[in-house]
Parts: C-alpha cells; sequence; structure tokens
C-alpha cells in the first residue's frame, strides 16, 4: 500500500514537479536551483536561475547569510542559456559563488523587474558532502540488508532454477526500494548493459574505509562501514558454488511469499533460466576483487580473512577457465577486461604472485586497445562505444587501481595515456554543446551510427531498460578525480585541474537538487525527494538512498524527462537502486582520498 506520505509527496510533486521557491511577476517566472544538501568550502560552488524568459544580462545576485540576513557575496549571472537537445523552454543563468568558503548557511537571492526570489538554505562547510554522505550512504546499505525474518528463513535454502537443489545465500543487499530480489548483476542477456551491483557496493565500501580513515572517524562511521563491508563479503562467499562460479541472481519474482525465490539467470520481462553462473561481467570479476582487497584486513566475519582470499583465488581460477562459457554471447567484452582487471589487481596486491601480475597487465592493454580515435572505449571488437548507465567510469577507476601495483614505467606509461585519454574525450564531449548545468554528455551506439547525446538511448540492447543515470554520474565523478590525479595533477583543493574540479562538483550538484527539477535524489535530505516508495518484508525507500534520476524523453535519449507518476512506470525515475549510492561513495571517497 502506498503511504500517506507518498500521497502527499506526489501531490507536491505535480505541483511544477517539486520546484523551489518560485515568486512569477507579468513578464517571467523565477525558480532558483542549489545543491539541497550542501557545498564543499573549498570547491566551486554554483548555482542555477532558471527563467522562463532569457534574464537582462549581468544581473545581480547575492548569497545571504541566513543568521544575519547580510550579504556574504555579490556576482553576476552568466549570460542565460537553453539547451537545444531537452526541447525545454526555460533559460538558465549559473551562479558562480566559488569565492565564497565561510562555513555556514546561506540563501540564493536575486532581483529581477523588482521581484526579490530567494532559494531555500544550504550549507557551506568543510568536506561537508562527504560528511554528510558517508554516514548517510553507511546507514542506508544497514537498511538494505534482506535481513526480514522472512528473507533470513527462505534465503537459507533457495532452489536452484530448475533443480531441486538448495542453497544458502542468506544475506546481502535488497537491490531496490522496489525490488527485494539480489544480484550480483543483471541485464547479462544485453551482453553491454550488465551493472555491477552487490560486489561493487563491497568494494567500494572496501575502497572508501582504506582511502579516508580520518573522515570515517571524525564521522563516527568507521565501524559501521567496516561492519558493512564484512557483512557484503560474507554474503559473496555463500554465493561462491563448489565449481567455482558465483551464483548470479537470487529473484524474488515479485511474489509476497519469500520461499518462491530462486537463484536464476534473468531474462528481459523477469524470465528466468537456468544460466546463473557469473561471468567476468555479471558481477564475477567485482566479487573476486572485493573478496581479495577485503581480505587483506584480517578481519573475521561468518568467514576468515584466509577464506576471503582462497575463495577469491579459487574464483579466479575458475573464471579464466569458463568465463567466455557464461556469457551470453560467447566472448570478452570491455565490461569483461575492466571487471577482470580489478580481480587480477586486487588478487595481485594481495598476493605478489605473477600470475595476476600478468593478467592484469594483459587486461590494461585490452582497455588501452579499445580506445577510438575520439577517445571513448569502443565495447565490442567493432563500432559499438561504450556507454553504461553506471559503470561509465570503472575503466578509469580499475586502471587508476591497477596503477597502485603496477611500477613498470612501460607499463604504467600506457595506462596513464590511456586514463588521459579518456579524460580528455569526456571533457571535450560534455563541453561540445550549450551545458551550463555540466551534465556529462556520451556516446552512444543508435540505430547502427555512433551518436552523442546527454542521456542514454531508450532503444538499447534489453529492449526495455533504461533510467535515471545517477550512478553514471557518481561513478564518472570518481573516475575523473582518481584518474585526475594521476594524469592531471594541480594545487587545487581535488589535486586536479580546474576543469575537471568543476566538471565533477558539477556532477554531485546535480544529483543533490541543482538540477532542471529542483529534485534532490538522496532521500530524506535537501528540500525535495521523490516519493516514498514501499516495498515487501518492511523493505521501501531508505534515508540516504539515491534514486534514479532524470532521463531523456525519447527513443534517441533526447529530451528531458521527469515523472513522480506514469501508471506505474515512475520507478525509473523514482526508485533507489544500489548502484546509485555505491557510485556516489565512490565519488565522495574520491574527492576526502587522504593524501
Amino acid at each position: 500500500m502506498i503511504s500517506s506520505y507518498y500521497n502527499l509527496r506526489t501531490a507536491i510533486g505535480v505541483i511544477l514537479l517539486c520546484s523551489s521557491i518560485t515568486l512569477a511577476d507579468a513578464q517571467s517566472k523565477i525558480t532558483l536551483l542549489t545543491n539541497q544538501v550542501a557545498y564543499d568550502a573549498a570547491t566551486g560552488k554554483t548555482a542555477m536561475v532558471s527563467s522562463d524568459v532569457a534574464l537582462p544580462a549581468n544581473t545581480a545576485f547575492s548569497i545571504i547569510d541566513t543568521v544575519t540576513n547580510v550579504s556574504a557575496y555579490t556576482g553576476r549571472l552568466a549570460a542565460s542559456q537553453q539547451v537545444s537537445d531537452w526541447q525545454l523552454q526555460e533559460w538558465y543563468s549559473r551562479a558562480d559563488f566559488s569565492a565564497l568558503t565561510k562555513p555556514g548557511y546561506y540563501r540564493l537571492r536575486v532581483r529581477v523587474n523588482g521581484q526579490t526570489h530567494d532559494s531555500y538554505a544550504f550549507r557551506i562547510d568543510h568536506q561537508a558532502i562527504a560528511s554528510i554522505a558517508v554516514p548517510a550512504i553507511t546507514a542506508f546499505f544497514f537498511h538494505q540488508r534482506a535481513a526480514s525474518p522472512e528473507e533470513k528463513e527462505a534465503d537459507k535454502h533457495i532452489r536452484l532454477f530448475g533443480s531441486d537443489k538448495t542453497v544458502d545465500l542468506s544475506g546481502g543487499w535488497c537491490d531496490a526500494s522496489g525490488d527485494v530480489s539480489k544480484y550480483f548483476s543483471h541485464l547479462a542477456y544485453t551482453n553491454f548493459m550488465s551493472p555491477q551491483q552487490i560486489p561493487m557496493v563491497d568494494w567500494s565500501m572496501v575502497n572508501a574505509v582504506e582511502r579516508m580513515p580520518q573522515l570515517l572517524a571524525k564521522t563516527g562511521t568507521t565501524a559501521a562501514l567496516q561492519q558493512e563491508a564484512v557483512y557484503g563479503a560474507d554474503y559473496i562467499m555463500r554465493s561462491l558454488s563448489p565449481e567455482g562460479y558465483f551464483y548470479m541472481t537470487v529473484f524474488s519474482y515479485f511474489k509476497k511469499d519469500a520461499n518462491a525465490r530462486r537463484v536464476v539467470g534473468l531474462l528481459a520481462d523477469s524470465k528466468t533460466t537456468a544460466d546463473y553462473q557469473c561471468a567476468w561481467r555479471e558481477g564475477g570479476g567485482m566479487a573476486i576483487a572485493a573478496l581479495a582487497r577485503i581480505s587483506r584486513w584480517g578481519r573475521h566475519g561468518d568467514f576468515t580473512a584466509a577464506q576471503y582470499l582462497a575463495g577469491a583465488e579459487k574464483a579466479f581460477a575458475h573464471l579464466q577457465q569458463n568465463s567466455t562459457t557464461y556469457a551470453d554471447d560467447g566472448k570478452d567484452n570491455i565490461i569483461d577486461d575492466y571487471c577482470a582487471l580489478m580481480a587480477a589487481t586486487e588478487l595481485w596486491l594481495a598476493t605478489g604472485k605473477t600470475i595476476y601480475q600478468q593478467e592484469a597487465r594483459t587486461r590494461a592493454g585490452n582497455l588501452s586497445k579499445r580506445l577510438s580515435p575520439a577517445g571513448y572505449f569502443i565495447a565490442d571488437d567493432g563500432i559499438r562505444p561504450f556507454w553504461h548507465a553506471s559503470d561509465a567510469g570503472v575503466p578509469i577507476i580499475a586502471l587508476a587501481r591497477y596503477l597502485d601495483a603496477e611500477k613498470e614505467s612501460s607499463y604504467r606509461k600506457k595506462a596513464l595515456t590511456t586514463i588521459k585519454s579518456a579524460i580528455d574525450y569526456n571533457l571535450r564531449v560534455t563541453a561540445a554543446v550549450t551545458n551550463p548545468f555540466g551534465y556529462p554528455r556520451q556516446s552512444f551506439l543508435f540505430k547502427g551510427k555512433p551518436t552523442d547525446g546527454f542521456f542514454i538511448p531508450h532503444e538499447n540492447e534489453s529492449g526495455w531498460w533504461w533510467q535515471g543515470e545517477d550512478a553514471r554520474l557518481g561513478s564518472l565523478a570518481a573516475a575523473m578525480i582518481t584518474g585526475g590525479r594521476l594524469v592531471y595533477p594541480a594545487k587545487t583543493p581535488l589535486g586536479v585541474q580546474p576543469a575537471i574540479q568543476t566538471y565533477t562538483t558539477n556532477l554531485l550538484s546535480w544529483i543533490l537538487g541543482c538540477n532542471p527539477y529542483n529534485m534532490c535524489m538522496m532521500y530524506g535530505y535537501g528540500h525535495y525527494n521523490v516519493p516514498y516508495m514501499a516495498s515487501m518484508y518492511g523493505h521501501g525507500s531508505g534515508k540516504g538512498g539515491i534514486s534514479n534520476g532524470i532521463t531523456g524523453n525519447n527513443a534517441d535519449g533526447s529530451g528531458i524527462a521527469f515523472k513522480v507518476e506514469d501508471n506505474g512506470n515512475e520507478w525509473r525515475w523514482s526508485e533507489q537502486w544500489i548502484p546509485h549510492s555505491s557510485s556516489f561513495l565512490q565519488a565522495v571517497t574520491a574527492i576526502a582520498t587522504e593524501k
């Protein structure tokens, strides 16, 4: 049943799609769009003024201290712009107040045609985004645990599809606010769209614990995030079959009876099969990476650190022989390359063994060979650009992690060149058109032709799957900072050249509210969130979780859309999905990484 909270939020959402305070005069409608959660004091800070007519050139704006009601900063709006691809009538004028670094609570104010327009209050503070997001996301994943009495009991003896054999797959995290299934990956049948789900969540947690211990200590999150990472590793271990492959999916069939769950391979329209063995790209590679990395902690959950490492090595050996057999098209593609690179790198770091060094070098070389002349990666053996709704930054992240292990100069040079080319491409394609929000554009294949656009095309290999891309944004933000520090270091707050810093802060602000719908996608934070979504076994929208977000509107990805009601399809925009929170955790980890 949809709660009264849902109804209230929906009612609010229908009114101007949850825009912020809007004061209209006879000539124009003004909406102030800000990051509703927080701005980091040391980095770029921008907001947007949306209007239905172009504002006068050099319109003044002020940043008002909400305590004293005195102006703390004044500036001039950038020239009003329209994004033709979005097919909207709005004009957007950018307000840049990066020079304001004093911690406090503020609001944006503009005065147009004699009318004063104020935004809602926002916070500026040191490491503010990470300090809020890390505890929030940690608590969200605890909320996502498949830990209700019904799930705990049923998951101890889940049947394999088409068999009477049962396995213990208790634990893990529910995939989304509306889906209590558990996935290593889904969309395997598409070959090029498989996302990294539970294993990537776990690797992201381990990465966060290792990269920013001081921030975790300051926010009191260290123990909780460590425990969540161990909990995830234990589920990955239980998902490792005696043969050496990982079980891909525990599917609920959206039934209330928890005993209806099965271990399956998943096709379109919830059709299920016995093809539940994970290839590299179907969660297997990232599962190995997570186990190998956490094994170095020496911590014990339900399994020992030695068992984590032994499990990772067993699975690696198995996938070296069998991954292409498990892949739906019988051959490797770019997702196999970056997932196998992650697996080999973490095992190399954990063991020092030559076999893992050699495989890591091979896979890093494969990624280098996949660069197109334009700078984007090629996903297949032909012309299909690599685009991905959640893993977009992972090729760069995997190469950067590989460089933590690789010391030989010739191999390092090749990987660094690849990272630089990929970063250059992302900056270039994003800046190629009028783009006041700095939304990250991408290259994709549509009707057999590579093309560029803001959002993924609705017509793709899945036949049905397209949704908001907040995971893609978080992944790219993490990649651009992590990779940028290697190839474009600079004495800036984030340690990268200004263009990369701006690119990254634009992405995080978009997720946190500075977008055309002024919708904060982190639930329970900011001023406007998506409607609450209920689910089975007491699950549903969780505070700190991040929703799918904004999409294109048309078959080719053009236009722009965000719907709080759409005859049951509103999940495309509203639903929380664990890769969004995982990628956002990677992004804030990159920003807060301690040198």
